[in-house]
């Protein structure tokens, strides 16, 4: 058993600071909607799609939630903000159900993965490489080898950013100079990953979108490099999303997957944004897995998605009526 399968009290209060700007903006907008009212009327509903519009949750999505709770609460049914509030929360709650196939609750290497072979794509300035270390830590910290490749070689910054969190978290890294070829980067590592029977590789890669062939072309050699040393990785190809930006993530999380396979996405900033619906967005329109959300600064500050935690935590403010 992994020792990150506990949503302890810890993560619980890292969670809840980190949603405040979201949960404060979202529930202010939404208090002002019910104030003074008995009834869901069309007014109240635009006021709650305007709430939700600003936390980014998006337009798409938006209009399903309004949809169904429009649908759960009759126009001449007298609710209370309390009941709304609830009502709201089931609502957000069933479509991430919908969306999310399960919780992770646990950071676990697979049977018959060894090494398991992790690739992190995103662009540049989302937290990828800071989220390679946070992810390299919590693997350390449960007892795994772990092996990084600085795969980012088109930056010295990155190779030079990632060799501080290998050191930071224990871990080993591949690192080459600053223009070579990322797929030889990769090749090495898991070279090295096999030969010194590491638990977890993980490949970072660099974070460019102003070429989507180039990008293609490249993320597509690496993983055919990658095939020759492990036929089947990498097992897992992670996407990296600065929440603060609200709906440029959503854009980058379209054109990456129109590049590559994405199997699960890491949402970073998430405490320093009141955009935090964007996690509804992404989970709703993607239908990807969301693995990791980034709730502050600290190595531990990056957290496995719970999709049940996440939901209290943003509703745990009570709107009054």
């Amino acid at each position: 058993m992994g020792v990150f399968n506990i949503f302890n009290k810890k993560k619980k209060e890292d969670l809840n600071q980190g949603l405040e700007k979201t949960r404060n903006s979202f529930f202010s907008k939404i208090g002002r909607a019910i104030a003074g009212k008995s009834k869901v009327d069309d007014e109240v509903l635009d006021s709650i799609e305007e709430a939700l519009i600003t936390a980014d949750v998006g337009v798409d999505t938006t209009i399903k939630i309004i949809d169904r709770l429009e649908a759960k609460v009759a126009k001449d049914k007298y609710v209370s903000g309390e009941e709304l509030n609830s009502i709201l929360k089931n609502v957000i709650s069933d479509l991430l159900k919908e969306n999310q196939t399960l919780d992770v609750n646990e950071l676990t290497v697979p049977e018959g993965k060894s090494p398991y072979v992790i690739m992190v794509v995103g662009v540049n300035g989302v937290g990828k490489t800071t989220t390679i270390g946070k992810i390299a830590n919590q693997f350390k910290s449960d007892g795994k080898s772990v092996l990084l490749g600085a795969g980012d070689t088109f930056r010295a910054a990155a190779i030079e950013q990632l060799a501080v969190w290998a050191d930071r978290a224990g871990v080993d890294i591949v690192k080459k100079q600053m223009g070579s070829d990322p797929a030889s980067v990769a090749f090495d590592t898991l070279n090295a990953g096999v030969a010194g029977k590491h638990d977890v590789v993980i490949i970072d890669t660099a974070g460019r979108l102003h070429n989507k062939v180039n990008l293609m072309n490249e993320l597509s050699k690496v993983k055919r490099v990658m095939q020759k040393v492990v036929d089947d990785a990498p097992h897992e190809v992670l996407l990296v999303l600065d929440a603060s930006t609200g709906q440029n993530a959503i854009e980058q999380a379209r054109q990456f997957l129109e590049t590559t396979e994405v199997t699960a996405i890491a949402l970073t900033k998430l405490d320093g944004t009141a955009k935090g619906g964007v996690v509804i967005g992404i989970a709703d329109q993607f239908k990807i897995p969301i693995k990791f959300i980034g709730v502050g600064e600290q190595i531990d500050h990056l957290q496995l998605f719970n999709r049940d935690e996440f939901i209290d935590s943003l509703f745990q403010t009570k709107v009054e009526s």
